[in-house]
């Protein structure tokens, strides 16, 4: 269904591969930006890079279960961290490796952004993923 490609006569990346290829028909979703929101609209970890990135990983997973897909079949993301700081961007990345989203590994982008679209939001992360055939969306707001 899928494969992962490292290029051999390129710098291996540490824990993503170069490129992705899916196969013609597979199904693909292509998730909106997961952000640091709780249920409430509010931002959660104000001024905390991890903490919202553990929260933008788990809006991304309710995302992904919405469409019949997980967290294991993301094949590329782009991370987005308010910071310059190569720590703060590392941090954030530490929480997508945890996460299970590297699983694979996925093909990602890490970048370091003046500014998110929520006051107070410092992390977002975009994710395309393959939607396995046979498993079901979740109804509650599945819509075709």
């Amino acid at each position: 269904m899928l494969e992962r490609v490292t290029v051999p006569t390129l710098f291996p990346p540490p824990t993503y591969s170069h490129a992705t290829v899916v196969e013609a028909g597979t199904k693909l979703a292509f998730l909106a930006g997961a952000v640091p929101l709780d249920g409430d609209g509010k931002v959660v970890g104000v001024g905390d890079a991890v903490r919202q990135a553990e929260q933008v990983v788990m809006n991304l997973g309710e995302q992904l279960r919405s469409v019949g897909s997980d967290l294991g079949h993301v094949v590329a993301t782009d991370v987005y961290v308010v910071s310059s700081e190569p720590s703060v961007l590392s941090a954030v990345w530490e929480v997508v490796e945890a996460s299970g989203l590297s699983a694979g590994p996925h093909s990602s982008t890490l970048v370091g952004v003046a500014c998110l679209g929520y006051t107070g939001q410092l992390v977002e992360i975009t994710a395309t993923a393959v939607v396995p055939e046979g498993v079901p969306a979740e109804e509650e707001g599945a819509q075709s």
